[in-house]
């Protein structure tokens, strides 16, 4: 009783009366998108050597610059040693030619020496000097060398792959860890025969782990693969937790005219669904139900005609 007391007033208030007219519906096609990173990149190994510290695991999140593990090439700590033995060589002769050169000036300020002899002094203290110069310009490029054995994250993100373990031999440009960031997106692979419905900028439904959602079509790419059209969908606060997790996407694939009633209006009873009209209630074949400024409303396939007005009988 109480049920048929709030259809009585449902069907005789003013919008109960109105007469049913033809609505425009948006037929929506159920797809799959992929959660995918916009930056997706690997912070590979510059120098080849042993990979003797990784400060991370798969989910952390890193920020740009951040030092990720590091690499070791034994040869490049002798080498160093090697050429700074040579240095201080040279400097040990530079010094002795520095000498050598006083003794010549002070010489040829007796009439002793000759100029030849103190010009030949001079450029063997110029040749020392660029030796060292050289040398030394050797050893920061080994420097630079050995520094590149800290692998840095090339971007702030999340963690996606860690493929090495300490004690691997890496080679250079080696994928040591791989990084998802600057913000997630979905990935949609759409069958080709929907690319012409597909508008970029639409409005779309996410059926998100959270609850529903309202992304937006951001791009749709002109080639066809495998007979799908790829599109990416902005959702803001998409979550992270797992990449290249499928949710559902709903599309637009197009428009239709149809007779929609509140679905509050639809009673069932012994298998068959009514619906109370003006001129007495009628046996009806309902269909989707679409939500409509925020009331669900469900589509009347068959038993209702334009003109027909939903209520009691006066």
């Amino acid at each position: 009783m109480l049920r048929a007391l709030l259809l009585t007033c449902l069907f005789t208030s003013p919008l109960a009366a109105e007469p049913v007219a033809f609505q425009t519906v948006t037929d929506w096609k159920p797809v799959y998108g992929r959660v995918e990173a916009k930056d997706r990149l690997p912070a590979r190994a510059r120098i080849g050597g042993t990979l003797v510290a990784l400060n991370l695991v798969e989910g952390d999140r890193v920020a740009a610059g951040q030092e990720l593990g590091r690499i070791v090439d034994d040869k490049l700590t002798f080498q160093i040693a090697a050429v700074q033995a040579q240095i201080e060589a040279l400097q040990a002769q530079l010094a002795n030619a520095r000498t050598e050169l006083q003794r010549g000036e002070d010489l040829l300020k007796r009439g002793v020496s000759t100029v030849q002899r103190l010009d030949a002094l001079r450029t063997q203290v110029d040749v020392l000097t660029g030796q060292i110069a050289a040398q030394q310009a050797q050893a920061r490029v080994l420097e630079q060398q050995e520094a590149e054995g800290r692998i840095i994250a090339p971007v702030a993100g999340r963690v996606l792959q860690v493929p090495q373990a300490v004690g691997a031999v890496i080679l250079p440009g080696e994928a040591v860890v791989t990084i998802g960031g600057g913000g997630f997106f979905l990935r949609l692979a759409v069958p080709e025969r929907h690319a012409s419905l597909l508008q970029q900028g639409a409005a779309l439904e996410v059926e998100t782990p959270a609850g529903p959602a309202n992304g937006t079509l951001a791009r749709i790419y002109p080639l066809i693969e495998n007979g799908r059209v790829l599109a990416d969908v902005d959702l803001p606060g998409l979550s992270d937790a797992f990449v290249d997790a499928r949710v559902v996407v709903k599309l637009p694939v197009g428009q239709r005219q149809a007779l929609l009633v509140p679905s509050a209006a639809v009673l069932s009873r012994m298998g068959l669904d009514y619906l109370q009209l003006s001129d007495g209630e009628r046996v009806v074949v309902p269909g989707q139900r679409h939500l409509v400024n925020g009331v669900e409303m469900v589509e009347i396939l068959s038993g209702l005609q334009v003109g027909d007005e939903i209520g009691a009988q006066q």
